[in-house]
């Protein structure tokens, strides 16, 4: 006769099985687009002789220069986005030089299909703005890699709310596709009659995977 104990633990079992495949079904559906656009565009990156999804020699280029306000006194970024505000304009910001000038500052903003490259003269009250826009390949290209910081970049930092929402977004989706593969693994565990053939695309993947993170490395 089974015992209270063990009744317990069935029972917690069940929930968690039960919520592992709600959490298994709902949580690929939210992770759908997101991962048809990352492998997509992973096969453009892969592949960038394919001339169908060019982007860059197809952009298209305008310039154009407006009367500004000289911004008041403050740190770089703070005027940057005072002038971005007086043209109309929203992006990530990106320092493209060292700052040599107080009376002028140069920098880019930049978002999924669009790069605006702004270069200002206080003394002159002008601002000179050469616009990029990118096709729909050149978007999917940028969201593969939009992140607003860079590696070993201290100056340049996430300073546009949409980048900080699309990486809290990646975050969630890196999380996601964590919980789904633990899951997995154990969905997979619980029926003996598959466990051979799993375990050998288990260690296979695992094979591959180590032979570029370690493999290689050790060749170099």
């Amino acid at each position: 006769m089974p015992s209270s104990r063990d009744d317990c633990v069935r029972r917690v079992l069940d929930i968690f099985e039960v919520w592992n495949r709600r959490l298994h079904f709902y949580i690929g559906l939210y992770l759908l687009f997101f991962l048809w656009l990352f492998a997509f565009t992973g096969l453009l990156l892969n592949h960038p002789g394919w001339t169908f999804a060019e982007f860059w020699p197809t952009r298209k280029q305008t310039a154009f220069e407006r009367a500004i306000t000289p911004p008041p006194v403050g740190p770089d970024l703070a005027q940057a986005e005072n002038i971005l505000k007086q043209l109309g304009l929203s992006g990530e910001i990106e320092w493209t030089s060292a700052r040599a000038d107080a009376r002028r500052l140069d920098f880019r903003a930049s978002r999924p299909g669009h790069i605006f490259e702004i270069k200002t003269d206080f003394d002159r009250e002008r601002a000179t703005v050469r616009r990029i826009d990118l096709n729909v390949w050149g978007v999917m290209h940028i969201l593969h890699t939009f992140t607003g910081v860079r590696a070993g970049d201290s100056r340049n930092q996430r300073d546009w709310l949409l980048t900080s929402i699309w990486a809290f977004t990646m975050d969630a989706v890196g999380i996601g596709l964590m919980i789904m593969v633990l899951g997995s693994y154990y969905m997979w565990w619980r029926l003996p009659r598959k466990r051979a053939w799993g375990l050998v695309a288990l260690i296979s993947g695992w094979a591959v995977c180590l032979l570029f993170v370690v493999g290689l490395r050790l060749l170099v």
